[in-house]
């Protein structure tokens, strides 16, 4: 009996192993779409969030490609491109931003990572600002609490960067009402508004203020997901199963839209729960 026991372990750890390398360096194609009369026409936008470096293939040629494959009219980035580490290179998420940006209009919300290399510079040195400068010459500038409007198309798009207060682990930070019309201004109910906000924890937080649809990630979707339950594991914030863990949210008439990313970092595997790029088709009413 004990040696039928250490086979079928055996057996399941070789093949919980297969699975770790088979979803850590894939993707699938997820998508939503959202109509309002406040939209003019229709348009597509892919969501890009959390790649920490990863590349699929030679310069990312299958994000690359899947990307062109749904013939976006642009690009939304929620944070996490690069990982804040002083040995992991700032070129792969360079390269692909790069190659982005000479096919797209790219719009960039700032995760965590991207908020550490430029409030910790006594330990990550002149990261922040060649990642910046590069960012210049290739012609991105990040929605750093600051809005880009696109009235050919209805939209109003936010980037929002909160404290990194409201990262710490083992707890939710509250975040006072006031805080966000105070970083980021008020929304304007007459165009549709889109909040490029990496952190979910305060998506009600982003629907009060006025989001219409907020796209974010961070969470990797909970790392590992329990099979037929389908429900992530562990949050960055090291909370178990956490509320907001990917797929789509409803708050009133506020949608998010949560990525459960493409990478991964602090832990580098990802177990029934391959990476995602979003598809957001936004549609007017009629």
């Amino acid at each position: 009996m004990t040696d039928i026991l250490l086979t079928i372990i055996i057996i399941a750890a070789l093949a919980l192993l297969w699975i770790a390398l088979y979803d850590t360096n894939r993707f699938v194609l997820r998508s939503h779409v959202v109509t309002d009369p406040r939209i003019r026409r229709k348009c597509r936008a892919v969501l890009l969030t959390d790649l920490h470096n990863k590349c699929y293939g030679k310069e990312n040629e299958r994000l690359l490609a899947a990307i062109r494959n749904q013939n976006p009219d642009f690009v939304l980035i929620a944070g996490d491109v690069l990982t804040a580490n002083k040995k992991a290179p700032l070129k792969p998420a360079l390269e692909l931003l790069e190659r982005l940006a000479g096919e797209y209009p790219v719009y960039y919300g700032n995760g965590n990572h991207e908020q550490r290399l430029r409030d910790y510079p006594r330990y990550f040195g002149k990261m922040a600002r060649q990642y910046r400068n590069a960012l210049k010459r290739i012609g991105i500038e990040p929605l750093s609490n600051r809005h880009a409007a696109l009235p050919e198309f209805g939209l109003v798009i936010y980037g929002a960067e909160i404290d990194m207060e409201y990262y710490k682990r083992f707890r939710t930070r509250k975040m006072p009402p006031e805080y966000l019309p105070r970083i980021l201004g008020q929304a304007s109910p007459d165009a549709y508004t889109v909040l490029l906000a990496h952190n979910p924890d305060y998506f009600p937080q982003y629907a009060a203020w006025g989001a219409d649809l907020t796209l974010s990630g961070h969470v990797h979707g909970g790392v590992a997901r329990v099979p037929l339950w389908g429900k992530g594991v562990l949050a960055p914030s090291w909370h178990v199963f956490p509320k907001y863990d990917g797929g789509v949210f409803m708050e009133k008439n506020a949608v998010m839209v949560l990525s459960r990313g493409l990478g991964s970092h602090t832990i580098p595997v990802r177990i029934f729960n391959p990476g995602e790029l979003w598809v957001i088709d936004f549609m007017p009413e009629n």
